[in-house]
């Protein structure tokens, strides 16, 4: 099959999916008025892999079955390649502001990083990593988007998840000749109304007892799999506007998060990929080499987004000749530093990355960690410093359909800016509410907290596997080389030592 294009996308969604929202069952996705922006939006970046001016820079020739096929599936065998699929995930993610976060090459970037090092899923059982090649192989050839959930419900966050007392997380509760039956919930299905298969993987620590290892499995399922239903939040588009335009990032992006409920699904042996295995399941993402993929992924992500919010900031400031005061340069340099420092470690990744035991070449990590520890902080202060330039003129810009309406004179007049006329600067002030004030960004702020896992678990872990000893030996070194130069020049004739408090 290759690339599919936006048509061919759409109709893949009419496949009988349960997604409620709501209290509502959504029987097709691309005409909900929740949903269909969205969908159409996920079309759009589908065509452009098809566009003549886009097609080399968003796929491949895929090595085993010559059709093109998503860059964002390569397995890098140099920095070249790296530098490749970053410039490909940056063209979709300029796209959409950077704001479509779970956009599809996340997840393919995600199972290409487990397929680089699917030797790993076969330790116990070597059946496990061909299902994970296999199972690339088909996303790639038939250009599959994914969903994920990693994360049990939050029931009691005091115990592990196998002593609780409210048995709500998903689990294996049967094996059979045909494959393993799970029943319970997930979450945070991010893109789940916009998928084709729900990728099933660990996330937190799992205790290595018989009573943990119901809990210790990693699969895949097809979103329509009977059994399986979502409850996706409310929306946090705008659903009667005045005018399209009041709401240009969240008409359009709302990715859409939810709840999975496993009722009794039989997953397929060809698509189990860690069985009862606790072990298998911690450390998975760093011991595979998957986990500075996603990162250099999602830190591309970051650098569109900062920029996005960079340039908000510039039209604002121009258009009410804000640009001119010294404080207000100083914010707006604070963006330009944002933006450059991912840049750098995006680049800096690239340069240290390393091939691994199988030639496929893994990104430096640490610059990475830095922007995935970041980048949640600077895009709450990129909200912050776009609503401080924009201040009560955020508050009080009307919606665009004013223009048009009986008022239509007095807004002419009476909005406009010193470098802009009231069309451009009421649809630009609309933009920056969307992006820094209005729920649509309340969740985007939420999400870049955790978009990558407990911001405290992560510090913990960044801790924890940085080269520590190195900088301990240095400070061992120099005080031991104080002393000896101290102790040195004590034996000098005539030298008489200092002393605290002394005349």
């Amino acid at each position: 099959m290759g690339i599919r294009n936006g048509r061919q996308f759409l109709e893949s969604l009419r496949d009988g999916r349960q997604m409620w929202i709501d209290g509502e069952l959504v029987h097709d996705v691309t005409r909900d008025r929740r949903f269909a922006a969205a969908a159409h939006t996920m079309a759009e970046l589908y065509d452009m892999q098809h566009a003549p001016s886009l097609c080399d820079k968003l796929s491949y020739i895929s090595p085993t079955s010559g059709e093109r096929v998503g860059l964002s599936f390569i397995q890098p065998k140099s920095i070249d390649d790296l530098v490749r699929r970053r410039e490909m995930v940056k063209v979709w993610m300029d796209a959409t502001c950077g704001m479509f976060g779970r956009s599809p090459d996340f997840m393919n970037v995600m199972i290409s990083g487990f397929a680089s090092a699917a030797v790993e899923f076969g330790r116990r059982d070597k059946k496990f990593a061909e299902n994970l090649w296999n199972y690339y192989l088909y996303c790639r050839e038939n250009d599959v988007a994914m969903t994920h959930t990693l994360i049990n419900p939050q029931v009691d966050r005091s115990k592990p998840v196998e002593k609780q007392e409210k048995d709500l997380a998903a689990k294996i509760v049967k094996e059979t000749d045909a494959g393993i039956v799970i029943n319970g919930a997930r979450m945070v299905s991010t893109l789940c109304a916009y998928s084709h298969d729900l990728l099933v993987m660990p996330s937190t620590y799992i205790a290595s007892s018989e009573e943990a290892r119901p809990y210790a499995f990693g699969f895949a399922v097809a979103v329509n799999s009977p059994g399986l239903r979502f409850i996706c939040r409310p929306s946090v588009m705008h659903l009667n506007p005045g005018s399209p335009m009041d709401y240009p990032l969240s008409s359009r992006l709302d990715e859409t998060d939810a709840m999975v409920i496993f009722d009794n699904v039989l997953v397929p042996w060809e698509r189990v990929f860690i069985y009862r295995d606790a072990e298998m399941c911690n450390g998975l993402y760093n011991r595979t080499g998957a986990m500075p993929q996603i990162m250099h992924q999602f830190s591309t992500k970051n650098l569109s987004k900062a920029e996005f919010m960079m340039a908000v900031a510039f039209a604002m400031a121009r258009a009410t000749k804000i640009d001119v005061h010294l404080h207000v340069q100083g914010m707006l340099a604070e963006l330009i530093q944002y933006v450059e420092f991912v840049r750098t470690c995006l680049r800096a990744s690239e340069v240290d990355a390393t091939p691994n035991l199988h030639g496929f070449y893994t990104p430096g990590a640490m610059p990475l960690w830095t922007v995935r520890m970041m980048f949640p902080q600077m895009f709450v202060r990129m909200c912050e410093i776009i609503q401080t330039l924009g201040a009560g003129g955020l508050v009080a810009v009307p919606s665009y359909a004013e223009l048009s309406g009986p008022l239509g004179a007095d807004v002419k007049t009476y909005f406009q800016a010193a470098n802009a006329d009231s069309r451009y600067r009421i649809k630009l002030f609309r933009l920056a509410f969307d992006a820094a004030v209005s729920s649509f960004s309340g969740r985007q702020q939420l999400y870049e907290r955790y978009y990558s896992g407990d911001p405290v678990r992560l510090a913990g872990t960044l801790y924890d596997i940085y080269d520590k000893d190195a900088y301990v030996d240095r400070i061992v070194a120099l005080l031991d080389d104080l002393e000896s130069r101290q102790n040195g020049l004590a034996s000098e004739p005539g030298f008489r030592p200092s002393r605290a408090g002394a005349d």
